[in-house]
């Protein structure tokens, strides 16, 4: 229940929702139910993260979370990968698991996949990790300043970001982007040298 509450408070937060809409776990309900055959397509996708031992690090309502500009890109709150790029998050929720939830503890998904047309209105790049499905930009759980989180997870990348092939990028607050698309660090402009991991 705890984790549902602070799904829906940070939902509110980055937008995904309006502070008195239904509750989340309802429009994730409408979401499954509104195109036919869609639940069974999530149910695979849940299984393929079972069978890949990865089943359980986040729920699956989370990793099937649009951008967070959604709304004003005329889009769904939610969207499934195709089949093809599954395997692409496999990676990233093991170091999610593996190494920053023991860090950190408990952090929930605010974006994943990003749909062609969505990824180009949110902003982001033709080849982005969003849009392969490599991507999810997370928030911890417990409370933490800024400056904790960006200590913490820069450790963790400078550690085993290469052994993983990281990508990792500060959001304002506490958001924070991590893919398995390469080895890579940046900052608010994109560029590596502004990353909170050198100038921090």
């Amino acid at each position: 229940m705890r984790r549902v509450a602070c799904t829906l408070l940070v939902a509110v937060l980055f937008g995904l929702v309006p502070a008195k809409a239904e509750p989340l776990a309802d429009a994730y309900a409408h979401w499954l139910d509104a195109a036919p055959g869609r639940g069974a397509e999530v149910q695979a996708f849940k299984n393929y993260l079972e069978q890949q031992g990865v089943g359980g690090v986040l729920p699956v309502s989370q990793l099937l979370l649009n951008a967070t500009s959604w709304q004003g890109c005329v889009a769904a709150p939610y969207s499934l990968p195709p089949r093809a790029l599954w395997p692409n998050v496999i990676p990233t929720l093991r170091f999610i698991r593996d190494q920053i939830v023991p860090a950190l503890g408990p952090v929930t998904a605010v974006s994943g996949y990003r749909e062609p047309q969505l990824n180009a209105c949110a902003g982001g790049a033709t080849h982005s990790a969003h849009a392969l499905y490599f991507a999810l930009d997370l928030v911890p759980e417990k409370t933490l300043t800024r400056g904790e989180l960006i200590v913490a997870v820069c450790r963790l990348h400078a550690r085993f970001g290469a052994e993983y092939h990281v990508g990792l990028g500060f959001y304002q607050g506490l958001r924070f982007h991590i893919d398995t698309h390469g080895f890579r660090r940046w900052g608010a402009d994109w560029h590596s040298a502004t990353s909170p991991c050198v100038t921090g």
